[in-house]
């Protein structure tokens, strides 16, 4: 079946919608041997579908992956690191880390702990990460001092962040620490850049810790810093339900 190409790249595991878009663009991608279009569609069962040309096969199709990484401090959400800072990738077993085609799923910033999805599904990549679909993240924070109940409620309605203002999150106040610390759940249908540190650090209370323990259905639980598991059929039957539900309350 014919499909549009940025889509079967992804689908196999070869870019992100985003960086299969990028391909095409730069006029990398072939497709019976002629220069790609964006939004150009194909099927891999009839058409040459060549990158860089060398022409794709089943055989560079890799088997599916779904895994939930508890992320360490001090590690980047990306690939690769111009910096030779330690990233997610690297904590795979090293028969995934090369040709699999597996990234993280969002980010979490370099000095944030906790839940990311890696995957080499771009299709689910995409799914999870455009805006529309409105998948909720959970997170613990702590945050310097104790905030009024009119700031909680201030930080829930939303505030203007570069000139725009944020989504309604859900803030609860979980306990209070001492010495001048809170603990908060903050759950965002919304993923913005640092988004819950530069709100927190506007309302006067500097995150402390940040640490994420769902996206949508999918709990951290008991997996330790740096441990990676796969996911359940179970839990990505309920991942891909959750953007599905989304995605029919939040039409375009």
């Amino acid at each position: 079946m014919a499909e549009r190409l940025q889509k079967i790249l992804s689908q196999w595991g070869v870019a992100s919608r985003r960086q299969a878009e990028s391909l095409i663009k730069a006029g990398r991608v072939l497709v019976n041997d002629a220069v790609a279009e964006l939004g150009q569609k194909a099927d891999p069962q009839r058409d040459s579908i060549k990158i860089d040309g060398r022409e794709l096969t089943r055989r560079d199709r890799p088997p599916a992956y779904y895994g939930l990484l508890h992320k360490p401090l001090r590690t980047v959400s990306t690939c690769q690191d111009p910096r030779g800072r330690q990233t997610v990738l690297s904590l795979l077993p090293q028969a995934l880390q090369q040709d699999s085609g597996i990234h993280p799923v969002g980010r979490l910033d370099y000095n944030s702990t906790g839940a990311l999805i890696l995957t080499n599904d771009g299709e689910l990549t995409h799914q999870l990460t455009h805006p529309r679909h409105h998948i909720p993240k959970t997170y613990r924070v702590v945050i310097q001092g104790h905030p009024h109940a009119e700031t909680i409620a201030q930080w829930r309605a939303g505030v203007f962040l570069s000139g725009r203002q944020t989504a309604p999150a859900k803030v609860t106040v979980l306990s209070k620490k001492s010495p001048g610390q809170t603990v908060l759940e903050v759950v965002l249908w919304e993923g913005r850049n640092r988004q819950i540190r530069r709100t927190a650090e506007q309302l006067g209370h500097a995150v402390i810790h940040l640490h994420r323990v769902a996206i949508g259905p999918i709990h951290l639980g008991n997996l330790t810093s740096g441990q990676i598991r796969l996911l359940t059929q179970q839990e990505l039957q309920q991942l891909r339900w959750a953007v599905s539900a989304r995605k029919e309350t939040n039409p375009r």
